[in-house]
């Protein structure tokens, strides 16, 4: 390649900002998508073009979409469930506003030290 400028235009779905469910539901579908369809033809499309590290990329990054997928359908089924807050030992939830740590089988319906809703916390997981 000679470099130089390049002009790209391109068009991204925004998408409607829907429920937390609708939401998840579509950014579920979104990485089906990417890693069944989209970056397995980027995939191919390198290797015809001579590019097979590329090519092996795009295959590793499908890998990781899927996981994406997966972790959104988990999250959405406990959404349905009524269960995102709920767990069936103690826990240690933390809210993400103020840093407040609470104990139990549910998170706070809100925190006690900065009255942020329920919406704010998550589990607690110590990573030093």
């Amino acid at each position: 390649l000679q470099g130089g400028m390049v002009e790209i235009q391109a068009a991204y779905p925004a998408g409607v900002i829907g429920t937390t469910a609708e939401n998840l539901k579509a950014s579920a579908e979104g990485e089906n998508e990417e890693w069944t369809e989209l970056y397995p033809s980027f995939a191919d499309i390198a290797d015809e073009e001579g590019f097979p590290q590329i090519a092996a990329t795009w295959r590793m990054i499908a890998k990781a979409e899927e996981r994406h997928e997966a972790r959104y359908l988990y999250y959405l089924k406990q959404v349905e469930e009524g269960t995102f807050f709920l767990r069936d030992a103690p826990t240690r939830w933390k809210c993400g506003n103020c840093g407040y740590v609470h104990d139990g089988t549910e998170a706070p319906q809100m925190c006690p030290a900065c009255l942020h809703p329920q919406t704010y916390f998550e589990e607690y997981l110590v990573k030093y």
